[in-house]
């Protein structure tokens, strides 16, 4: 599985290590990505994802509102 969020598509970034003389060698970013098993409220189900700390809260915010989402349509897109 690849390392990009389920629900909010981030994925990994190129950028540079500076040095203090100022030389520059390439180097990775890499989102917070955490592998949870959630309980997808359409059909009941735990599924297993790959979804950063900021999808987690933007999850738990719906939750509150009692939006409804279906996990498995997300997973199918990313």
């Amino acid at each position: 599985m690849a390392k990009i969020c389920v629900l909010t598509k981030k994925k990994s970034g190129v950028g540079n290590n500076v040095s203090h003389s100022q030389r520059k060698t390439k180097r990775r970013i890499y989102p917070n990505l955490q592998k949870k098993k959630l309980l997808n409220p359409a059909t009941g189900r735990f599924v297993t994802c790959h979804i950063s700390t900021n999808g987690l809260r933007t999850l738990a915010k719906w939750d509150k509102e009692g939006k409804t989402y279906d996990l498995a349509q997300y997973m199918k897109e990313a």
